[in-house]
């Protein structure tokens, strides 16, 4: 169905003066004799448009039937892309079950406490769950901050140890003669 309100460029609330103002300066704007043979034959159409929506749109009663009828198109309407959303919902769930799954999977999957591999494994499984993690809950400034209070915490003990007498050799075998570090050195 036409929306003769768009037509003639008026407001659904427009009085009726307003409509008959509106008719008159498109149908001046439109009227064929002020064009050449090509834009013609488009501004009859839009003339034509214009004659009904101006009919339907002064005239009391067919424009409350008209309301009427708009009303209940906008409504199907809406109720049709609500419709639409939900199935779109539906077809997600697979994914979404399936993303459960996965998480289970990953986390129950048993870790070697100490060695390179758990700590790999372990890196791996949160970069995999980062979006899923998101989804939860947003990353605030207090986690920020506690991240790096822990990485100066660990600095700050590391060195700490590097200067107490009897943990210093253990801190020079870690560092310097371990193999998992020499790289660094």
């Amino acid at each position: 169905m036409k929306n003769y309100y768009e037509i003639l460029e008026v407001n659904k609330k427009a009085s009726k003066e307003v409509i008959d103002k509106a008719y008159k300066v498109l149908a001046k704007k439109y009227h064929p004799d002020l064009y050449s043979s090509v834009e013609k034959q488009t501004n009859e159409m839009k003339l034509k448009e214009l004659n009904e929506a101006y009919r339907v749109l002064s005239d009391d009663f067919l424009k409350a039937q008209y309301d009427k009828e708009l009303e209940i198109q906008e409504r199907d309407e809406i109720i049709r892309q609500y419709e639409k959303k939900e199935t779109v919902q539906e077809t997600e769930q697979p994914t979404q079950t399936y993303k459960k799954n996965r998480r289970k999977q990953v986390s129950t999957k048993e870790h070697k406490i100490g060695t390179l591999g758990s700590l790999m494994d372990l890196t791996k499984e949160i970069v995999d769950n980062r979006p899923q993690i998101k989804e939860k809950r947003g990353i605030t400034k207090k986690d920020v901050y506690a991240v790096i209070l822990t990485i100066i915490v660990v600095l700050i003990l590391g060195v700490i140890l590097w200067f107490i007498p009897f943990t210093n050799g253990w801190m020079r075998e870690l560092l310097f003669e371990n193999p998992l570090f020499s790289w660094m050195f």
